[in-house]
């Protein structure tokens, strides 16, 4: 008779800049899935395959990251949580962690993310923010650069977007809000979307930061999106100024 898995999800909160990106690699230990997954075994007994709500590069962090996994029993849910956070690195968190019905994917059952990329628009230094946001000197026509994002909201082919040249599946992604908020000195880029191509939040905040500085029209987004090419867009901005805020199901 075969033992029927139990599922359980945990949210993460992470500071990515000392690891390789969440994915686990055969050439290193220094990902965020290989610390979590090394501490649950060594907790549970039990060797396990996390599944996270999305891959985030290397240098980017996760307010708020999801996963789901299977152990072959049943846990005292409010033990492990504290027990993780006990042995975990400091810069990753356990935010909670609870029971999940059969058929809960971390990814696949994802039905909208939030990503927000951070800008320091000062060119006074960043000291204490500079591990978490790009700091761009000079000053940014917010005006243009929403027109801008009106441009690229609702479903297109993010083809130009995408960081990897040879990309098989299909990249027609839907963004639903692009958003702005400034506080002080600190600009945020806000993206939500029903799913991300690799580094494609980088590119577009990198992209709608040359309109703002004057680089490129707003009116040009429709013809980045119609070309399908890399190098129609802009380049990718830093890691460490974005963040997986949060993960609708």
């Amino acid at each position: 008779m075969v033992m029927a898995m139990k599922n359980y999800m945990m949210v993460l909160s992470y500071d990515g800049s000392r690891y390789l990106g969440w994915q686990g690699q055969g050439n290193t230990e220094n990902t965020i899935e290989h610390k979590v997954e090394t501490v649950l075994q060594r907790l549970t007994g039990e060797q396990t395959k996390m599944q996270a709500s999305g891959r985030t590069d290397a240098g980017v962090h996760a307010l708020a990251q999801p996963v789901t996994f299977q152990l072959s029993r049943s846990l005292d849910c409010h033990l492990l949580l504290t027990e993780l956070n006990r042995y975990l690195p400091e810069d990753i968190g356990v935010l909670s962690l609870s029971p999940a019905p059969e058929r809960f994917h971390a990814r696949l059952s994802a039905r909208s993310k939030i990503y927000v990329y951070r800008i320091w628009n000062s060119p006074a230094p960043d000291v204490f923010g500079r591990k978490y946001r790009y700091q761009i000197s000079d000053s940014l026509d917010l005006q243009a650069m929403e027109q801008a994002a009106r441009q690229l909201e609702g479903e297109h082919d993010f083809r130009s977007f995408c960081g990897l040249k040879r990309f098989k599946k299909s990249t027609v992604r839907e963004i639903y809000q692009i958003s702005f908020s400034r506080t002080g000195d600190e600009l945020a880029l806000r993206f939500h979307g029903n799913g991300f191509l690799n580094r494609m939040v980088r590119i577009l905040a990198g992209t709608l930061i040359e309109v703002g500085l004057g680089l490129r029209s707003p009116e040009s987004m429709t013809e980045v999106l119609a070309a399908e090419d890399r190098s129609a867009a802009a380049g990718a901005l830093p890691a460490h100024g974005l963040m997986l805020e949060e993960v609708f199901y």
